[in-house]
């Protein structure tokens, strides 16, 4: 494949057709920068072809129905299961997959309370595959992410995403990131590289797509904080970043569209 035109880290690289699956909108809890009608406006101005909108602590499959038909512009969402919504509930699961809820997100705020019971996951699983859903692994440590995946895989269930596995919550190193990536796909996500987060050095974030090979890697945001950029602007910080520690637009393409979109669709 003839490689694209290569593009300085200064020059803005255009994000038309890139999915960004995991940002932070309002209404939350938390303070959030901009609601689910502008992430999307945002990105359908830039051409993108959808995003993904998550609450740590209310399902947002019907909150992206609504966005996307105000908007015209594809927008996903689903159901994180935290304590806010019973914790792994398959019930919350049913009903994220009746209302078109594309993706299932194991623990993450509420990850430290809750005790796996792995007869409820394998439940929950089952949901997951009758309606194609995606599994994201939330916080999950890499020893019980090893357990989902070994569960996912006996269903025959890849659509798959490991969260931000180079951050503090999940700690993966990078030989569990390798062979994680056997079975699911690594979403690196540019907020671990700002400051009030892990101040993560982007050259890590190199090193593991370089070492897993991008066919298995996504490129996310994880924004929608008051104190960072707004998600498209992120995003392409993200890519001038990966560009400059010499990842190539090829890789980039395969990590924001061909990888989310064979996940979603």
């Amino acid at each position: 494949m003839k490689l694209k035109k290569e593009i300085t880290p200064k020059e803005p690289y255009p994000i038309e057709g890139f999915i960004d699956t995991h940002i932070h909108t309002s209404p939350d809890i938390k303070p959030r920068l901009l609601t689910d009608v502008e992430a999307a406006i945002d990105a359908k101005e830039e051409r993108m072809n959808s995003i993904v909108i998550k609450s740590h602590y209310e399902p947002t499959s019907g909150r992206a129905i609504i966005a996307s038909e105000l908007t015209d512009f594809p927008v996903y969402g689903g159901v994180v299961l935290n304590n806010s919504v019973g914790g792994l509930n398959v019930d919350a699961v049913k009903s994220a997959a009746r209302i078109g809820g594309k993706f299932v997100w194991f623990p993450t705020v509420s990850c430290s309370s809750i005790q796996i019971n792995w007869s409820h996951v394998e439940d929950i699983l089952h949901v997951v595959k009758e309606n194609q859903m995606v599994i994201a692994t939330g916080h999950l440590k890499s020893a019980d992410i090893f357990t989902l995946l070994d569960k996912a895989k006996s269903l025959g269930i890849w659509r798959i995403i490991i969260n931000h596995p180079l951050t503090k919550v999940v700690g993966a190193s990078l030989d569990e990131q390798v062979e994680m990536s056997a079975y699911a796909y690594l979403e690196h996500c540019f907020v671990a590289c700002m400051e009030r987060h892990d101040n993560l050095d982007p050259v890590l974030i190199k090193d593991s797509i370089k070492k897993i090979g991008a066919n298995r890697c996504l490129m996310a945001t994880d924004f929608g904080q008051l104190f960072n950029p707004r998600p498209i602007n992120g995003m392409k910080m993200f890519i001038n970043s990966m560009i400059r520690e010499g990842i190539s637009i090829d890789e980039i393409d395969l990590m924001c569209k061909d990888n989310p979109h064979k996940l979603i669709n």
